[in-house]
């Protein structure tokens, strides 16, 4: 017994050590782990930065602990504070575009009309008192003297070309083009509108300059060189091209006149819907402030063109129901969703290519200015173009065409019998004048006003540049070398700096040291800033010389860009 009892104080001591043994090794490892830094925690950093050093259990390792941290870990956006200042900006430039949008909108709308009513009011009075011109002078034996002045020259050559195209197109039958058209199953109607709308785009980018060629050779001086085919083929050419530019508008108010009177009204349903196909075509592609410009003033001129081609639509339909009045509530909704539809269109275009192409809004009020400079030079003594015909180099916008088939359908549709329509007609036509003489005094009033907000007085006694100093500038400005003084200052470049003449460098070095505010290309007024800054990024990241940069396009000013300059993202 006492053998065992022995043996069995033995065992527990011997159990006692082990276990006092295995404590003293689990103490000693977790003190080497503390030591060597391998200690298991699960936490966060605090608010100072600071890591919590509290050791863990294996059983803090849940999926409750897990969600606890997830619902209640905290971020700080003031860590990145100009990201997120300049994601608000964005967002503050997309709320003002509409706002800007349709204050140049509003103000290009208003010069087309005055290029629009100049063709029914004032243009027929100018050929009048030119026409009497070239019959008096000869009468009265002033054989020295001009018989007309270019201007004169060319307001009857405009004259002539209304005369011969009205005459043309009244062998063409509205109806039975109606009738045709409509006949067509809706799928060949959509194709044919989009087809009429490039036909359109491409008639008007050539048609201008036919009429500018026409009007430089009947006005070119005799002294020089002839190097042009003749008045007479010029002449013949633009008559060709007004009235095959007419017959295309009016194939286009054909196709929307169908569309108006089908009965499920899918055909409208789908051209209205082919505005917002626009949006993809024009959104995700990289623009510039002068293509940005091209495609404001393309939009002016298509939403003017709508209105007429509603006009005509309206007069069409009004002309089949005898004039009943009821039937214009009819047409009314229509016409409202063709019009918001397109203020949505350009709302929407223009607010996302400004925000993709970080352009600034303010550059709107740039674009209202460089309009309103073509208005305010054309009043100028050293004019060398008439407005209208300024407004339809920059606008794209040919009033010839569109005013020649609002005449057709005008004449087709109102019949003038007895005195009291001619006396009707006749205060018509004042009125007309009198809108047309008002909305030019307060364009030009409003114009002023641009002007002097945009400090361009100076540039409207610039004289007009000449082709062979234009070509000589260019070329100079492509061959001009980059200077050496760019390359041996490496550290400035580096340091995004460019040390003008007389300025100290400790300045510049505490202008970079300064935090900085991400600004737009834009900003800087009507010029093209973007091919210089691209060329500092190539001299300070990848070191290339000035040679390589020789074939660069020089920077155009917004006044130098028309409507088809540049087309797209194409460079001219």
């Amino acid at each position: 017994m006492a053998d065992s009892l022995s043996s069995g104080l033995g065992e527990e001591k011997e159990r006692e050590k082990e276990d006092s043994e295995r404590v003293r090794k689990d103490v000693r490892t977790d003190r080497s782990k503390d030591k060597d830094g391998v200690t298991e925690t699960l936490g966060f950093n605090d608010k100072n930065g600071e890591a919590r050093g509290q050791k863990r259990d294996l059983s803090d390792l849940s999926l409750v602990r897990f969600i606890t941290t997830e619902i209640t870990r905290g971020y700080f956006l003031e860590h990145n504070e100009a990201k997120y200042t300049e994601r608000r900006e964005k967002v503050y430039t997309c709320l003002r575009i509409p706002k800007e949008l349709e204050k140049l909108m509003t103000f290009g709308f208003f010069l087309c009309l005055d290029t629009f009513l100049y063709v029914f009011t004032l243009l027929p009075l100018r050929v009048i008192l030119a026409l009497l011109q070239l019959i008096t002078v000869p009468c009265c034996g002033l054989r020295g003297s001009r018989l007309l002045q270019p201007a004169q020259v060319c307001d009857v050559l405009k004259g002539l070309i209304m005369v011969l195209c009205y005459s043309m197109m009244s062998y063409v039958d509205y109806s039975m083009m109606y009738h045709l058209i409509r006949g067509q199953s809706v799928i060949k109607l959509y194709i044919i509108y989009n087809m009429l709308e490039v036909a359109d785009r491409l008639f008007s980018s050539f048609g201008q300059d036919i009429l500018d060629a026409l009007y430089w050779t009947a006005t070119e001086p005799k002294e020089k060189k002839r190097a042009h085919i003749g008045v007479i083929p010029h002449f013949l050419m633009a008559v060709l091209y007004v009235f095959l530019h007419a017959i295309l508008i009016m194939v286009q108010a054909t196709t929307l006149n169908v569309a108006f009177n089908s009965h499920n009204k899918s055909l409208l349903t789908i051209m209205m819907s082919n505005n917002f196909v626009e949006i993809k075509g024009s959104v995700f592609k990289k623009f510039e402030k002068n293509n940005l410009f091209q495609m404001s003033n393309s939009d002016i001129k298509e939403r003017f063109t709508n209105y007429i081609l509603l006009l005509i639509v309206c007069l069409r339909n009004m002309e089949q129901f005898s004039w009943n009045p009821d039937h214009l509530w009819v047409l009314f909704p229509d016409v409202v969703m063709v019009i918001i539809s397109e203020f949505a269109v350009d709302v929407v275009k223009h607010a996302f290519i400004t925000k993709f192409n970080d352009i600034s809004a303010d550059v709107y009020g740039e674009y209202r200015a460089s309009l309103a400079f073509d208005l305010v030079s054309s009043r100028q003594k050293n004019a060398y173009t008439d407005y209208s015909d300024s407004v339809s180099r920059r606008m794209g916008f040919i009033p010839l065409p569109l005013a020649l088939l609002l005449i057709k359908v005008v004449t087709s549709s109102v019949r003038i019998q007895g005195s009291l329509s001619f006396m009707c007609v006749l205060l018509f036509y004042l009125g007309m004048i009198t809108l047309k003489v008002l909305n030019s005094i307060v364009l030009l009033g409003t114009s002023c006003t641009f002007v002097k907000e945009a400090n361009m007085e100076e540039k409207l006694f610039d004289p007009p540049p000449s082709v062979a100093s234009s070509r000589a500038n260019s070329r100079a400005h492509r061959n001009k070398p980059v200077p050496a003084a760019a390359h041996q200052e490496p550290a400035a470049d580096q340091a995004g700096l460019s040390l003008a003449p007389g300025v100290p460098q400790t300045a510049n070095m505490a202008e970079a040291a300064a935090p900085t505010i991400p600004t737009s290309d834009s900003d800087t007024f009507l010029t093209t800033p973007d091919e210089d800054d691209d060329d500092k990024i190539i001299n300070t990241e990848t070191g290339l010389e000035g040679d390589a940069l020789r074939h660069r396009t020089p920077k155009k000013d917004l006044l130098e860009i028309d409507r088809f300059t540049i087309c797209g993202n194409r460079i001219d």
